[in-house]
């Protein structure tokens, strides 16, 4: 692999020579921009905007813009006069747990090689070190113009640099967090819980960009003439869930169908499963028991009615009709009597005719 900056590690008094190397690659696909009618490529040339003239590489500097437009000249004699002490040094300031570092911090990634023989004692030494020590080292470090922070950490057998940001170019992540309030239940930690051991861990070097892939489908299928690629059928994701624990449920299900696992309900972790519902589906709740009801009276069976509840009914009429008849009697009896009180007073009010 090619260098791309050559430099010592200064690790104390001991200087290491080394050579840096990417240790990424951009693998993504890039296309060049051409005129839709014939096919020309379109090239950007770089003309200045007082004369209108192309101006070439070699006459090109570099300028600060103010605030109001005014530009200050900057040359590269101005830069190499400033007092930069890592320029060719990757000096090592402290050795911190890599559990310090924050990973939005991170940046490019770079391997350190041994820059010749009396070079590979050092950097064994250091590489060694790290490792028993289980930390890595802060250095500061100056490439294209400018200083920058990493950390040394063993890859293998190769020490491994990644660029890191300054502490004060990490944004606070001020408005970012949900402002509404919200309340997690229990159940719902446990079924993200089972999701969380469902998916399991996945092998790094397994996945790879489906993306560039077709992408890369696509070119081939144009150089040889075809003017449609078919494309990939899309996988359903279901419909849209709003019950967060149904979507829960769900994806539990997804998770273990695609790890050939038996589906099921996922209420707890461990529980025994349910039906199989489909990916996306909101799980019906099961209803509520209702508390238990008094008896009710003996109903008809097979046409005919209860011989208990007949005789019930048999009975409670003959009484009434028993009460009715008593009452009949008693009342004809009082009647008799006050029509006999009336004719006997009335015999006794009328007056005696006397003899002429």
């Amino acid at each position: 692999m090619r260098s791309i900056w050559n430099g010592a590690i200064s690790f104390g008094l001991v200087s290491i020579p080394i050579k840096l190397v990417n240790a990424t690659e951009n693998r993504s696909i890039s296309f060049r921009q051409i005129h839709t009618e014939d096919g020309g490529r379109i090239r950007y040339r770089k003309v200045c905007e007082l004369d209108g003239e192309e101006v070439p590489g070699a006459e090109i500097g570099k300028a600060y813009e103010e605030a109001d437009g005014t530009m200050i000249p900057i040359t590269d004699e101005d830069l190499a006069q400033l007092p930069l002490p890592t320029a060719k040094t990757i000096e090592i300031v402290a050795f911190v747990p890599a559990s310090q570092i924050d990973p939005l911090q991170m940046d490019a990634a770079y391997y350190l090689a041994a820059n010749g023989v009396p070079a590979a004692k050092p950097y064994t030494l250091l590489r060694e070190a790290l490792k028993r020590s289980e930390r890595v080292a802060i250095a500061k470090f100056a490439l294209r113009g400018r200083e920058r922070l990493g950390m040394l950490r063993v890859v293998d057998d190769v020490i491994a640099m990644h660029g890191l940001l300054w502490p004060d170019e990490i944004r606070r992540p001020e408005g970012v967090a949900p402002e509404t309030s919200v309340t997690v239940r229990d159940a719902e930690l446990d079924l993200a819980d089972a999701l969380m051991d469902t998916l399991g861990e996945v092998d790094i070097e397994e996945l790879h960009d489906d993306y560039r892939t077709a992408v890369e489908e696509l070119i081939a299928a144009k150089a040889e003439g075809s003017l449609e690629v078919p494309a990939e059928p899309k996988k359903e994701r279901g419909g849209q869930v709003i019950d967060l624990m149904a979507a829960l449920e769900s994806s539990v299900r997804a998770a273990r169908e695609a790890r050939g696992e038996e589906s099921g309900r996922a209420g707890k972790p461990g529980e025994a499963g349910e039906a199989e519902e489909a990916p996306g589906s909101v799980t019906a709740l099961s209803p509520r028991k209702k508390a238990p009801r008094a008896p009710a009276a003996p109903k008809e069976t097979g046409g005919k009615k209860s011989t208990a509840g007949t005789a019930a009914k048999k009975t409670a009429s003959a009484s009434r009709k028993s009460t009715s008849k008593a009452t009949g009697k008693a009342a004809e009896k009082s009647a008799a009597k006050k029509t006999t009180a009336k004719k006997t007073a009335t015999k006794k009010a009328a007056p005696r005719k006397r003899s002429a």
